[in-house]
């Protein structure tokens, strides 16, 4: 007896080690868990928050630079290492902006031209200069900066481009003097145009010909005049495709259609507003926004779009300032941004897709006579009195702001704002447009259609299965479903693709029809059985009713493919898209949100069968016997008190198979266009979060905007998922607390 004594008490200390190890286990498993999904949360967090950090504009370095003429252009190279100066009386000259000592070091001085008359800027992304000559000739040169290594450091080399030769162009008639200039210019297009003292204007095409052996030769040119021109010109600018000619004269733009040797007036546009009136155009980098400098002290953004099949100019946005006139825009090289500079030195920066003010301070005492920002937008450079200043800029995202990710913004050459996500092009002007809506918006939308399909499906097989279904049935029927969990996704998507996007595609009449009548089917089917005599009932076996079902399936979508050529022919002239996209207005895409809602749903039955069926299940035996034996049919101890037992368990698992579909990605990435429209059409495409995170993740750049916008689209994903789970805990608290007493 001592000796089982003994054991009994070394068998309960052993157990009670296993269980205290297992708890112990089970919690350190838990906590590592939590403390996981915090370190995802807040490493999101760490990527996101730059984007929206302020804008920061703090003076840097300060150096003494003797000048004695005016400032033509005024400039810094991609690395802000040299800062150059085009002059107008048609020198140049590179400063080092990191010299050590107070006065500034010149690296490169050069005479271009001697005496011009005129001069003009290309936008900064270009940085080509043109210099006018008396006899009506004009000269282009622009700077650059060869990289050279040593054996122990790299050197950066100034020097002078003469992009056309260093023999001046004739632009104006031999004896006309140039008063003023624009130049535009692309690698193969670069277009000058300019006014003379009699207010002509005239214009030079240099082209580099696409043919390789015309090439050899090198830039045609071809002088042409410009007729059809106001009286009084106060400004011009010309686009950055050299395409389009700005003309300002009072309050009327004058556009004008550039060739390779001819100009014409495509129309004139009254852009005054109110009371107020153009002062000046300045041009921002890409396609063609005008900023229009008023007299009331705002700037309006200009730009074409296509309207009814016409090309319209339209007034976009107006950006106002307090008292102080402004002085000075300064656009940045490659974004839709810019600097605006008041007399009273206050600055503030712009990004045309916010609506607001991205920073405003008063950078300055006095007001710089020459200001400049270098390629990557994070210097400011200024020159006033002989003194060179620069100033570190910290705007790294300005693109990104609560109106570009949850707004309609109207994008440049869009015909209206909208909600777009497009975040590359093969452009070198694109503008990215990094909207969250849209790619929510698609992934809801393949959600709700997959829930349409899954959710009866799950939820009819699961009470089948848990509450009608033989045990000896059930045992096989049960793991055959969930063993559907095991299907990879990326097969199920190449299959909704490749082989179930083709078949929708010949057979959507067909398809259409068996929505309708596949229901029906099934409920005339079960009436007429219940109608049946009770002995002819009972010979089939409980839990194999479903197989009288099963046949009339088969015919049913067997005839409704067999009619689909048949409806298409006599309904719809054998082309029901055609139809569709003509009359209705209702697009089809091969890839839509029908195939993913399929597809989708049939990924995601799995789940909440499964969970729904053990709910079910699990209503304990005595209040279903209670029901019946009280009278109640089976239909009602159903409706009445299994599934109101079992309610939190299935909301559950509606809630389970919700998240599932939420974060989805292989089929929705492969099932789908992957078009970010917002549409609830069924037969069109979709762009989910978890695809765009999947597509674009490879290709961003580190830290840029779109690299940032990406991890914040996973976080919208991991708030998704988390407030869905939460959602579904809630409610099955409740329903639990509800229905305990049955």
């Amino acid at each position: 007896m001592a000796n089982a004594s003994t054991l009994l008490r070394k068998e309960n200390r052993f157990r009670r080690g296993k269980d205290q190890l297992t708890r112990v286990g089970v919690t350190a498993g838990g906590i590592f868990v939590l403390i996981t999904l915090m370190l995802i949360f807040f490493y999101l967090l760490y990527v996101i928050v730059p984007i929206f950090s302020s804008v920061a504009v703090n003076p840097k370095q300060h150096l003494s630079l003797s000048v004695t003429s005016k400032t033509a252009l005024l400039g810094v190279d991609d690395s802000n290492k040299i800062a150059y100066r085009f002059s107008h009386d048609g020198k140049v000259i590179f400063v080092d902006l990191h010299s050590p000592s107070p006065s500034a070091t010149i690296l490169k001085q050069q005479t271009i031209i001697k005496n011009p008359t005129a001069y003009a800027v290309s936008l900064p992304r270009d940085d080509m200069v043109a210099y006018a000559t008396a006899q009506g000739q004009v000269k282009i040169v622009k700077p650059a900066f060869a990289l050279t290594f040593s054996e122990a450091n790299k050197h950066l080399q100034p020097s002078i481009q003469y992009p056309f030769g260093q023999t001046p162009l004739a632009l104006a008639p031999a004896g006309e003097t140039i008063t003023q200039l624009a130049i535009s210019g692309r690698d193969d297009r670069t277009i000058v145009v300019g006014k003379t003292a009699t207010n002509q204007l005239y214009g030079l095409s240099l082209l580099l010909p696409e043919n390789v052996v015309q090439r050899a030769n090198g830039w045609q040119q071809q002088r042409f005049d410009i007729t059809n021109t106001p009286a009084k010109i106060d400004d011009f600018q010309l686009t950055p495709d050299g395409k389009t000619l700005y003309v300002l004269s009072g309050s009327n733009l004058y556009l004008y259609k550039l060739t390779a040797n001819t100009a014409f007036l495509r129309k004139i546009e009254n852009i005054a507003t109110g009371n107020s009136k153009p002062v000046s155009i300045t041009l921002l980098s890409g396609a063609n926004s005008l900023l229009i400098t008023n007299s009331d002290n705002t700037i309006s953004q200009w730009f074409e779009v296509v309207k009814q099949g016409k090309r319209q100019l339209i007034s976009v946005r107006t950006f106002h300032f307090s008292a102080s006139p402004l002085v000075k825009i300064v656009p940045e090289y490659y974004r839709k941004g810019f600097f605006a500079i008041q007399k009273d030195g206050t600055t503030s920066a712009y990004y045309t897709a916010e609506r607001k003010v991205i920073y405003k301070d008063k950078v300055f005492t006095k007001v710089p006579t020459d200001i400049a920002i270098s390629p990557k937008a994070n210097l400011l450079v200024t020159l006033d009195n002989g003194q060179l200043q620069s100033y570190q800029v910290k705007n790294a995202h300005p693109d990104i702001g609560l109106s570009s990710l949850l707004q309609k913004v109207w994008y440049e050459g869009y015909a209206e704002p909208d909600y777009v996500w497009q975040s590359t092009s093969a452009s070198d002007e694109f503008e990215p447009k990094l909207s969250l809506v849209p790619i929510v918006f698609g992934t809801l939308k393949a959600a709700v259609y997959s829930m349409f399909f899954a959710i009866p499906l799950a939820l009819a097989g699961a009470i089948y299965t848990a509450y009608f279904m033989s045990n000896k049935v059930r045992r096989v029927i049960k793991p055959t479903v969930e063993l559907m969990e095991a299907l990879p996704t990326v097969i199920l998507g190449f299959l909704a693709g490749v082989w179930l996007a083709p078949i929708v595609e010949q057979y959507l009449a067909g398809i259409a029809l068996g929505i309708v009548l596949l229901p029906l089917a099934i409920i005339v089917v079960g009436w007429s059985w219940s109608m049946l005599p009770g002995q002819w009932r009972s010979r089939v076996p409980n839990g194999f009713h479903i197989a009288l079902l099963i046949p009339v399936i088969i015919a049913v979508t067997y005839g409704c493919f067999g009619l689909s050529p048949w409806i298409e022919t006599q309904f719809f002239n054998g082309d029901l898209q055609g139809y569709l996209n003509n009359h209705l207005g209702i697009g089809y895409d091969q890839r839509n949100a029908l195939i993913v809602g399929i597809a989708m749903g049939f990924a995601v039955i799995p789940t909440i069968f499964t969970i729904a069926e053990d709910a079910i299940f699990s209503v304990p035996a005595h209040l279903t016997k209670g029901s019946l034996a009280l009278g109640a049919t089976q239909w009602q101890t159903l409706t009445k008190v299994v599934l109101l037992t079992a309610s939190p368990g299935i909301f559950s698992a509606i809630m389970m198979g919700l998240g599932r579909a939420v974060g989805e990605t292989m089929i929705v990435l492969m099932a789908t266009g992957n078009t970010p429209v917002m549409d609830w059409n069924l037969l069109q495409g979709l762009r989910t979060l978890a695809a765009t995170i999947a597509i674009e993740m490879p290709e961003s750049e580190v830290g840029s905007s779109h690299y940032r916008v990406l991890f914040l689209a996973a976080f919208v994903l991991f708030v998704f998922t988390f407030v869905f789970n939460t959602i579904a805990e809630v409610v099955r608290q409740r329903l639990r607390a509800k229905y305990s007493s049955l």
